[in-house]
């Protein structure tokens, strides 16, 4: 089927976790009677979040930021601090998430509900209550908020129809379909025009959109494969609602009656269950037919019939409301499935690389945890980011790598001199 696709680039970024505190009790004349500060609030999540009733990727174009909230810092009394609220994206089925810098591709959100998580909010740090043990009975450090996660993704939608417009060559489906939308097809008055569909968005309001596809003339004998028939057709199949067009000038000398006998004819023939959708009949080139014919139109069909003129404008507001009104009920008739939850599991353990100058840099999500996480300022804090970095066996990688004394380590933005056990 054919598709078209709309682009755009989205940075995300997770909450910063809070940071954890350092406090101790007061036990009347005893000042430090133990460590009680509570830890920080982790920062919230961005997730992308397929939705059926999200038609286009408009919303992105000119705000391509999107932040979680941060976690709050912990407190005394072993307050901790409360988590950063997740951020829900929402885009619409058939969303290719990929990262804009790689190419990589990270997820397809197909379904209603799917669910990628795009950047994941900071840890919250620890409070010092949490390092309390038999040999650190009076910590005075607790961990920072760690930042929270950054990038920048790219999106890509293939966009497939909500309103397919239906109807004979010439009766003006991509002159409508370049007022209602955005889309610049290419017109002419000679059979055949359109050889593939053109698709635009329709934006009625802030949260209502859809999108429409002005299908390709039908000819009779469609369904047989005349003409294009069954390239055309093709395009109308997944549409959620059709909106047959009959010219009521009938320029090409087919009455309005008979158009609209011959295409329900050229539907049903190719897919019976096309005639079960919702649909609306549309009487275009108003402009150019008298009143009573159009009297005369609206009389024989007196459900969900419009008369309009793409030319001076008249009816399109009926219709495109009509329309709207329609994909919503389609929409929220869809039964709903079970989404996929798409997570990117944690990288785990070490790396060390020797750099250009003679340096040693450590690699890995948990080592630079170590440090992104506390405070370098501190004695006490520098010991037990050594003493962490010895269980994560980052010393035993360094002498590996052909380390010696005094040469320097670099983990993150934080760098020391290397020693010899």
């Amino acid at each position: 089927m054919s598709q078209f696709v709309d682009e755009c680039q989205l940075n995300v970024r997770g909450g910063d976790g809070g940071a954890g505190c350092v406090s101790f009790r007061r036990e009347g004349p005893v000042v430090n009677g133990g460590p009680n500060g509570g830890d920080g609030g982790k920062g919230g999540d961005v997730w992308l979040v397929a939705d059926h009733n999200v038609a286009s990727l408009l919303a992105f174009r000119d705000h391509p930021h999107r932040r979680a909230t941060s976690g709050v810092h912990g407190k005394g009394k072993d307050l901790h601090g409360r988590r950063g609220e997740d951020l829900i994206v929402t885009v619409p089925e058939g969303t290719i998430v990929s990262d804009m810098y790689t190419g990589e591709l990270l997820a397809e959100l197909n379904r209603h509900g799917d669910r990628y998580q795009g950047a994941a909010g900071g840890r919250g740090g620890r409070g010092n209550a949490k390092f309390l043990s038999n040999h650190r009975r009076a910590p005075t450090f607790a961990e920072q908020g760690e930042y929270g996660e950054e990038r920048w993704l790219k999106l890509e939608l293939k966009l497939m129809a909500d309103v397919a417009l239906v109807g004979f060559p010439n009766v003006g489906k991509s002159t409508l379909i370049s007022v209602i939308s955005a889309a610049k097809p290419k017109i002419a008055d000679y059979p055949f025009t359109t050889l593939v569909p053109n698709l635009g968005v329709v934006r009625v309001d802030d949260e209502t959109e859809f999108v429409v596809a002005d299908v390709p003339g039908l000819i009779e004998g469609a369904s047989e494969g005349r003409g294009l028939g069954h390239q055309f057709l093709r395009h109308v199949e997944r549409a959620r609602v059709m909106a047959v067009l009959v010219d009521l000038a009938a320029l090409d000398g087919v009455d309005p009656a008979e158009q609209h006998r011959v295409l329900l004819h050229e539907l049903g023939e190719y897919r019976p269950e096309l005639l079960e959708r919702p649909r609306l009949i549309v009487g275009t080139k108003a402009d150019v037919v008298s009143n009573e014919v159009a009297d005369a139109f609206l009389a024989a069909h007196p459900v969900d019939s419009y008369v309009v003129s793409a030319v001076t404008r008249d009816g399109l507001a009926p219709m495109v409301g009509a329309m709207a009104r329609k994909v919503h009920e389609a929409r929220t008739a869809r039964p709903d499935e079970d989404g996929v939850v798409l997570l990117r599991p944690e990288a785990t353990g070490a790396i060390v690389t020797r750099e250009e100058d003679g340096s040693f840099r450590v690699s890995g999500r948990d080592v630079e945890r170590v440090v992104a996480l506390n405070d370098v300022t501190t004695p006490e804090a520098l010991n037990y980011i050594g003493f962490r970095l010895q269980r994560l066996g980052v010393n035993k990688l360094l002498a590996k790598a052909g380390a010696r004394d005094g040469d320097v380590v670099w983990i993150a933005e934080f760098s020391f001199d290397y020693r010899e056990d």
